[in-house]
């Protein structure tokens, strides 16, 4: 029985099955997260992953539990984030996966929505050519997330469809294609806490919405932060806003903490086809070609005019990034 229906007709047939074999997959974890401990400490440490991050049990069942469910697939490569390298799981396979298992694991514990962020794209004979590539050459990508109802979030380049789990047949069932983003939000995603770490547009864009009706766009912003990605773009996509992950002056944050090829470019092609924006604060980041499987990138993405609007930041002169509130005249619309 198939775990995932109704997609596009004229799809390609392997991708049908690569994508019903990812849905079986988000079924078994929603499953087992909503009995996390019950049966098994889903957040208890299991060490470090290959990029130096503290991994979680369910990081690592995620993982296998994916490289099971595509033994003998159409997966000729696989790229994890918690694989040090492409692992190869048949020669044969037309398509590369790239795949968070378990994005915003911190959270486990906390009871907030985490989930699996994956991109496809056509295997090349090299394995790590398949992914160091612009993700404009994306064939298909999208999210799970676990949350009061597990949804999946899929583009194949036209729109975005919605699909949520229905918890008594195992099944998703599609809700069709998503609205494009609301252009109108108030809300913003960053994490205020590096403020003295960050450049000074991105200083100056935050001070402006801190000050609200009293500065230079005369409206009240609200901040939101949750630490997970895909609880970031769920919420972007249903009611608009901004995300901002920039790079900053900390060791090791000079290009930001998120991954381009698995996080960071699935993503931008999401947001894009739900006609919004997404860049590293001034370029697309479907134009980038990441230099290492692993590679991070500074994020920005939501509603296009938002995020359009953080770049102009970044073209201002610096007396104008510098001056008060008030003064940068160029915002007052």
């Amino acid at each position: 029985m198939e775990t995932l229906n109704q997609l596009p007709d004229g799809l390609d047939p392997k991708l049908c099955d690569l994508l019903d074999r990812l849905a079986s997959v988000f079924v078994a974890l929603s499953h087992r997260i909503a009995r996390g401990g019950i049966d098994e400490n889903l957040g208890g440490a299991a060490g470090m992953n290959t990029d130096g991050d503290a991994q979680k049990a369910l990081d690592v069942i995620a993982d296998e539990a994916f490289m099971s469910a595509l033994a003998n697939s159409q997966v000729r490569h696989y790229a994890s984030e918690e694989q040090d390298s492409v692992v190869t799981l048949n020669e044969g396979g037309a398509f590369a996966l790239a795949i968070d298992p378990l994005d915003g694991s911190s959270n486990i514990d906390t009871n907030v929505s985490i989930g699996t962020i994956f991109g496809i794209f056509p295997a090349m004979d090299d394995p790590k050519a398949s992914f160091l590539r612009p993700g404009r050459d994306l064939l298909a990508s999208g999210y799970a997330i676990f949350g009061p109802q597990c949804a999946l979030l899929l583009t194949v380049g036209d729109g975005v469809l919605k699909f949520v789990l229905d918890p008594q047949t195992g099944r998703f069932v599609s809700l069709g294609v998503i609205a494009s983003i609301p252009p109108n939000s108030v809300e913003y995603a960053i994490n205020s806490s590096n403020y003295r770490h960050w450049d000074v547009p991105i200083r100056a864009y935050v001070d402006d919405r801190v000050a609200g009706s009293e500065g230079p766009t005369r409206i009240d912003f609200n901040m939101r932060w949750i630490a997970s990605l895909v609880a970031e773009t769920h919420r972007i996509l249903t009611r608009g806003g901004i995300f901002l992950y920039p790079g900053d002056s900390r060791p090791g944050y000079e290009h930001g903490r998120l991954r381009y090829v698995y996080e960071c470019a699935p993503i931008a092609f999401l947001i894009e086809q739900a006609g919004g924006s997404a860049t590293d604060g001034q370029e697309a980041i479907l134009d980038r070609v990441p230099n290492a499987l692993h590679a991070r990138t500074p994020f920005v993405f939501g509603s296009k005019n938002k995020v359009t609007r953080v770049a102009t930041y970044h073209d201002l002169p610096h007396e104008e990034t510098s001056a008060l509130f008030g003064k940068r005249g160029l915002f007052r619309v």
